[in-house]
This record gives structure tokens, sequence and C-alpha cells, in this order.
């Protein structure tokens, strides 16, 4: 009694379990196949570089002839990420193909964070430091990056400190949490 979405969702489940993309997973809820959980790491060379980025995937049964509403849970800064993490993205949107599965679409959000398209911005801010203000960008970028090393627990605890100035707590949460603070030299 499966539906063509559901077959088709077990399908692209197991190629992603056999032959995973480098720097990206997913899988869908275990009592919900039409809900995924997935993990972007940042692209190389990327102000992205070393964060590891939730997003959800809710699909509907006009899958695959329609696409999945992704969304990041992890905070973004990011030319095409709006506020509520819902993506501008041109494969989720009108260039939408069938023959994507969740690993191409994962896959293209990962080159959305190394190539962002400033022209088509859901986040105006974003959009202009990365045009003329690339050292300010980065920056900020490399703050989003530092939280998503951070349980939610621990960011719950931050969300009350506003805007730059919990970014001190955020490096001693991350030092003390095990992250920024393993591996480093310590004399041993």
């Amino acid at each position: 009694m499966s539906t063509n979405c559901k077959r088709r969702l077990i399908r692209d489940f197991k190629r992603l379990s056999t032959d995973p993309p480098s720097g990206i997973s997913g899988s869908p809820c275990p009592d919900n196949i039409m809900l995924w959980n997935a993990v972007i790491f940042g692209p190389p060379d990327t102000p992205f570089e070393d964060g590891t980025f939730k997003l959800t995937l809710q699909f509907d049964e006009s899958y695959p002839n329609k696409p999945p509403t992704v969304k990041f849970l992890s905070r973004m800064f990011h030319p095409n990420v709006y506020a509520n993490g819902e993506l501008c993205l041109d494969i989720l949107q009108n260039r939408w193909s069938p023959t994507y599965d969740v690993a191409a679409i994962l896959t293209s959000i990962q080159s959305l964070l190394h190539d962002p398209n400033p022209n088509s911005p859901a986040n105006a801010e974003a959009a202009q430091l990365y045009r003329e203000n690339m050292k300010e960008y980065v920056r900020r970028v490399k703050a989003t990056v530092e939280e998503s090393w951070l349980d939610p627990e621990e960011k719950i605890g931050m969300d009350g400190e506003g805007g730059g100035e919990g970014e001190e707590e955020e490096e001693g949460a991350a030092d003390g949490g095990g992250v920024g603070g393993e591996g480093g030299a310590d004399g041993a």
C-alpha cells in the first residue's frame, strides 16, 4: 500500500545511505518517511568551512513531481537563506525536476553555500555585505559556523544575550564544550 512518493523516498534513502555525496547526510524520521532530517557540512575553502548545519525536508504526496519544503534549523547568514531558514534556490522553486532526488537537493544546497547568488537575495543584508564588504560578511558567517557546533540547549541560554555581545561567551562555550577545546596545545 505504498504510494509513489513513499517508494521514491525509500529509493532516495537507499541511494543516500549506500553512496552518500561528500559532506552531506540525511534520513527520514523513524516514524514519518515524509519528514527528513539532514546535515550539510560547510564546504572547504569557504567561510562556512567546519560548520555543521541542520535542515529539515518536508515532503508531501506530490513528490517527486513537486519539491519538498526545505528549511535550515541552524541559524544561517547567507544571501539566499531567509531569517526563518527557508531557502531561495531555483531547483526548489521554478527549476524543479522530478529527476532530482534528496542527494541532489542537499548537494545543491551545499553548492549554494560555496557560491551564493547575491542577485536573488533572501537576506538583503547578507547579500549587500557579500557584494560590498566581504570581510564583514565572512566574520558574520564564521559566527554562525561557531554557533553550529553548539548543542541546542547551549544556544537557548545564549538567545537572550543579544547581537555581538555574546560572542565571547559563545567562544568560551565552544572551547569548554569539547569542539574547540580538544586537541589544543596544553603542554601535554
